[in-house]
């Protein structure tokens, strides 16, 4: 087992990543309670608006100006992963296409040719905190699929396989399955133009969460050739085959080996991610992942003269109001309307 960590990495508010992902972002912001146009109770004096990654307080504005979020912007060549543990997003495109989705729950949307969205963090309680944490995961496409139909699909958290296991000692690891089948539990199907739809991609999305001293085994991948990173990001600290790393590191781990894995003390929550890598250039500008540079430079030539469709929303950062529940409202018009949840898993 002396080589089945590769490399270990301190975990930043970017997460480095592997081939074929491009980054991991973990935002968890303790945002307080509300006021009546979405955005938090206490005063922004001080921050920089629209530009506001200061963790001030615990939270951050990020682009936003009153609702927290990230207002309308522009995408080609990749997906986004978005999922939500806590707290809820207002999603809108320039497809037409919108949604709140939150506690649990995960939009994956493939950017494909090129789509404007926006995606806004309403602090729907105005008399307690809004705590917000959501992963946002970058997926290349191969070269044959960047220029596809944009598309987004809703992974709903009650359709979110949860594998609960027990150690010797009864102690307990649950593994929510994003994507990627894991024993007989198999989660919704990504969008049917991502790298994760093929086979042979091996691609695997899953949250670990173990309690104080719990013990689980990680099977072995099944590709000769998929790599796989576990990011321990909360919690006290996880040995790994015997290695022990503390939270707030992230380790490439042999994916061809199983391996066990044993939490501390005080229990710790793990990203995993795994995939064989697509093996091509990637070239990268902001919002925009091809192949070559010359690709990019079209890529914000397009952008310039279609606006990819152009913003049919009234401003740059849409909510959906203090009472709208989670529903989803696709490009085709499908809707998707969910029974209220404002509970975590």
């Amino acid at each position: 087992m002396a080589d089945l960590i590769s490399q270990t990495f301190p975990l930043g508010p970017q997460w480095p990543t592997i081939d074929p992902f491009l980054f991991v972002a973990h935002h968890n912001d303790a945002y307080p309670a509300g006021t009546e146009a979405l955005g938090p109770d206490a005063s922004l004096v001080g921050r920089q608006l629209g530009q506001d990654f200061s963790g001030t307080d615990g939270w951050s504005m990020y682009h936003g100006q009153i609702v927290p979020g990230f207002p309308q912007h522009p995408h080609r060549g990749f997906e986004t992963v978005t999922h939500v543990r806590r707290g809820v997003i207002d999603h809108a495109d320039s497809l037409g296409a919108t949604a709140r989705f939150g506690h649990g729950d995960t939009q994956w949307m493939t950017a494909g040719a090129g789509v404007q969205h926006a995606e806004m963090f309403p602090l729907l309680d105005r008399d307690s905190p809004n705590p917000l944490e959501l992963f946002q995961i970058w997926l290349n496409l191969p070269a044959a699929d960047k220029m596809v139909e944009p598309y987004f699909t809703m992974l709903w958290e009650h359709n979110t396989p949860k594998v609960v296991t027990k150690d010797a000692d009864g102690r307990r690891c649950e593994i929510t399955v994003i994507a990627g089948q894991l024993g007989e539990e198999l989660p919704a199907a990504p969008p049917p133009d991502s790298w994760a739809s093929k086979p042979e991609a091996d691609l695997a999305i899953w949250h670990l969460s173990f309690d104080r001293s719990a013990q689980w085994t990680l099977p072995a991948a099944s590709g000769p050739d998929t790599q796989r990173v576990l990011y321990v990001f909360a919690g006290s600290s996880l040995s790994i085959g015997g290695t022990s790393i503390d939270a707030g590191t992230g380790a490439l781990i042999d994916a061809q080996q199983e391996v066990a894995l044993h939490a501390g003390e005080g229990g710790v929550d793990c990203m995993l991610l795994q995939g064989r890598p697509i093996n091509e250039p990637v070239a990268q500008h902001g919002p925009f992942v091809m192949n070559t540079n010359e690709e990019i430079q079209q890529a914000f030539d397009d952008y310039q003269r279609t606006q990819f469709g152009g913003w049919p929303w009234p401003d740059t950062a849409p909510n959906h109001g203090p009472d709208q529940g989670r529903f989803a409202l696709h490009a085709d018009g499908r809707r998707e309307t969910l029974a209220p949840k404002t509970t975590d898993p």
